[in-house]
């Protein structure tokens, strides 16, 4: 029987998430196109069934929010799934070129670190405002990694000569190796920082 790989190039057997509490929520099962068209939508917890290739792909189509505004809708980030695809499989080439290594462990060794285990909510008690906080849901986590990894990516490839393919492939490297370099990695830190004096 053929080993089925994702992009027909690289395998996810062997791949194990170190992080327990990830462990269900990150997804190795093998696609060659990782493409559902969002058969997901109907159920939120379906998402973590689907492969971490396609939602870092889904991300790139929409990179979310930053400071209460939205992300700049064009370019790289015009929704368009073939260009997300591309884009992807084009910056894991690169990771496995730099690293030789298979480029789908580096990722999910990424996501792992670059997931925020607290974040801070506003409560409001009195008339006052006030930061507390609480723990990451291992879904949000997953969600909130992928999108500081897209967003740092983008900023770097934005108004700059690298192409975006490049920034990310960078990014993802990055926060693998726990580098504070990594857009994701800095913005985990900053938040855990954060959490830790609402405490």
């Amino acid at each position: 029987m053929v080993e089925l790989k994702t992009f027909g190039k690289w395998s996810t057997t062997g791949i194990k998430v170190n992080d327990p509490g990830l462990i269900d929520f990150i997804s190795l099962k093998p696609v060659f196109v990782p493409r559902t068209g969002a058969r997901y939508a109907k159920n939120k917890f379906y998402k973590s069934k689907i492969s971490i290739v396609e939602r870092l792909i889904n991300k790139l189509m929409i990179a979310g929010h930053k400071g209460k505004k939205h992300k700049i809708s064009s370019s790289t980030l015009s929704g368009k799934a073939m260009q997300s695809y591309k884009l992807v499989k084009e910056a894991l080439s690169i990771i496995e070129g730099q690293t030789k290594k298979n480029p789908i462990e580096i990722l999910v060794r990424a996501v792992e670190k670059a997931a925020p285990r607290e974040e801070i909510v506003s409560i409001e008690y009195g008339g006052a405002r006030y930061p507390k906080a609480v723990e990451c849901a291992p879904q949000r986590r997953i969600d909130v990694a992928l999108r500081y990894m897209v967003q740092g990516a983008y900023s770097k490839s934005f108004n700059s000569k690298r192409k975006f393919s490049e920034t990310l492939a960078e990014e993802i490297t990055n926060a693998s190796n726990s580098s504070s370099a990594s857009n994701a990695i800095a913005r985990k830190l900053e938040l855990e920082r954060q959490a830790d004096t609402s405490r």
